[in-house]
């Protein structure tokens, strides 16, 4: 599944099939998880924000600061128009996770739902992922929350999470993988792991090793 990693892949896919997909999980199924993280208060971004429909979940329950952003110019477009009234604070953008243009420190909270997964499976894989997490710390403010949906196992990921660069402690949480599944692996990595998708919470400015 190499071509999860290639910008043209994703302007071919939403262009050709615009239905809303989610992958791993929807809101309610790591809901209680995002509340003990963020506030309807807090003022988010959603890396690779797709046409899933977690940002609008979240908009539903009350979170509605979220600026969503994706490598795609098709489904950022079909985003805008369909969110055109969920007012100023709901926001799509065309962007690079790798590259943002935000300034630093001005969001409390990051969400990503499978977007490091499938850079992982691109080529200059872990460059491209390193990329990632630096431009996702660098924008976080100095309590800010990266909230990862993650099919990867924690020895595949915490290697990435894990740097001495980043201050910020991570903590691995595990929810049920829906019983009908749009969560299927994007590789083999995890052919042998159980039924769970994991969390990674990784909060600047606590102790590192700290239980949230």
């Amino acid at each position: 599944m190499s071509q999860y990693g290639k910008a043209e892949y994703w302007e071919e896919r939403y262009t050709r099939d615009p239905e809303p997909f989610d992958w791993y999980q929807r809101f309610a199924g790591v809901k209680d998880l995002v509340q003990g993280c963020f506030t309807p208060e807090s003022k988010l971004v959603n890396v690779g924000a797709g046409n899933s429909r977690l940002s609008e979940e979240m908009f539903d329950e009350g979170y509605q600061n979220i600026t969503n952003i994706d490598i795609s110019h098709v489904v950022t477009k079909a985003m805008q128009e369909k969110y055109k009234d969920k007012g100023p604070n709901f926001k799509y953008l065309h962007m690079d996770a790798r590259a943002m243009d935000f300034e630093e420190g001005v969001f409390d909270g990051a969400i990503d739902k499978g977007t490091l997964d499938a850079i992982l499976c691109g080529e200059s894989s872990s460059a491209n992922a390193q990329k990632v997490i630096q431009e996702v710390h660098r924008v976080l403010g100095p309590k800010g929350i990266f909230f990862i949906i993650s099919y990867g196992l924690p020895e595949h990921r915490l290697q990435y999470l894990e740097k001495p660069e980043y201050d910020w402690n991570v903590v691995v949480k595990q929810v049920h993988k829906p019983t009908i599944s749009t969560s299927i692996a994007i590789t083999n990595e995890d052919k042998d792991a159980p039924n769970v998708h994991y969390i990674y919470i990784c909060t600047k400015g606590q102790p590192k090793g700290a239980k949230q």
